[in-house]
């Protein structure tokens, strides 16, 4: 694995002929999530099962954050008081009509640094998959929706539907895009509910939705990644 500044990220580089993001491989791209450090998904390119010349990119996020919350990372601020709230209360936590401060700014860094990995890397738009966990899931899906470069895949791991009416009529633009959602049933930060509706969005406008729901709270299961090797192979 080498380390790499892309567009002011941190981006950990691994996979490929040299294990470092070397070839000319399909490259997949891995946000993790709120709070988290960025390392946190690193592993899974040894735990995937895909080619040799698969390449990965695992950027960090920008913001640190306070240090009350330990020493992760953030793609944008959220409202912990608030998260908290709603789970001591029991009820869903409904992110769908919310626009959150920080997306935009995340999603250029992201655009940015994808770029700057076609420049510098080689990296074929066609051959990209892209993807995250949570908050990160909750970018890639946005990054895919709003801007018009070619995908070979996208993966949305224990995220949730956001900006809905911003979403929701472009979503058509994506037709035939293959999609890979997985959430657990007892997620307590992001009701499975909201995945299944953002299921049912997107296959409504004609994107290639592969479903997989868990028994198991907010994480990745392995049934999950399965599903993830088999969106990498295509």
């Amino acid at each position: 694995m080498r380390t790499e500044k892309l567009s002011g990220l941190t981006v950990r580089l691994c996979g490929g002929t040299d294990g470092n993001g070397g070839g000319t491989g399909p490259m997949v791209v891995l946000m993790h999530g709120f709070g988290a450090p960025g390392t946190d998904l690193v592993g899974l390119a040894a735990e995937l099962d895909v080619g040799p010349t698969v390449r990965f990119a695992f950027p960090e996020a920008p913001l640190t954050l306070p240090a009350e919350f330990g020493p992760g990372r953030a793609w944008w601020m959220i409202d912990v008081m608030r998260l908290q709230m709603a789970m001591m209360s029991g009820k869903a936590r409904d992110l769908t009509r919310e626009v959150p401060e920080g997306l935009t700014a995340a999603r250029e860094r992201i655009v940015l640094m994808v770029d700057e990995l076609v420049l510098r890397f080689g990296v074929v738009r066609q051959e990209l998959v892209l993807g995250g966990f949570s908050q990160g899931a909750m970018l890639a899906c946005d990054f895919a929706l709003r801007t018009p470069e070619p995908l070979a895949g996208l993966a949305l791991m224990s995220g949730t539907l956001l900006c809905e009416d911003e979403w929701l009529p472009l979503m058509p633009k994506r037709e035939g895009l293959k999609v890979l959602v997985t959430h657990g049933r007892q997620d307590p930060l992001l009701p499975f509910m909201l995945a299944e509706r953002l299921r049912d969005e997107l296959v409504m406008a004609g994107l290639s939705v592969t479903f997989i729901p868990f028994d198991g709270g907010h994480g990745i299961a392995p049934i999950a990644l399965a599903a993830l090797a088999d969106l990498i192979a295509g």
